[in-house]
């Protein structure tokens, strides 16, 4: 039951809320029961997946096919017996190619994720050894003294 309410999506929350116990202790649980953990894995994998491609198709853009039904109305000449127009109908079903152009903010989000050496808000300063050579020396020098 578990894999499959994960597989549905549920939160770790939810899930605990459904077993009729704590989110801390299904954290408890997945810790002490290995094969508890790999079915809660189990479920969220396909789900991940989904998301995954639907995230990165948002962020190249992609085109589909649009549907839309409108109803036409004709007046038939004639009138029912309140007097009326009676009017004919007429279903007209128009299908399109869609557009949906890349998503700035998926791509952003798409690329922290999957780089973040490259894409980080804040890029670490390269660490400089010689300043840490240099810490080491006084440190062990003043080992030395005491």
């Amino acid at each position: 039951m578990v894999e499959g309410w994960a597989r549905d999506g549920l939160t770790e929350a939810q899930i605990a809320k459904n077993i009729g116990i704590t989110p801390q202790t299904l954290c408890e649980w997945k810790r002490r029961f290995p094969s508890f953990a790999s079915a809660i894995k189990r479920g969220n994998a396909p789900v991940d997946i989904q998301v995954e491609n639907a995230l990165l198709k948002r962020a190249l853009g992609y085109e589909c096919e649009e549907i839309t039904e409108e109803i036409e109305e004709t007046p038939t000449g004639k009138q029912d017996e309140n007097g009326k127009p009676i009017m004919r109908r007429k279903k007209h079903i128009k299908k399109y190619r869609k557009v949906i152009p890349p998503d700035t903010a998926a791509m952003i989000f798409w690329l922290k994720n999957r780089k973040p050496l490259q894409w980080r808000d804040r890029p670490e300063a390269p660490v400089s050894t010689e300043a840490l050579e240099k810490l080491d020396a006084v440190l062990a020098s003043i080992k030395g003294v005491v």
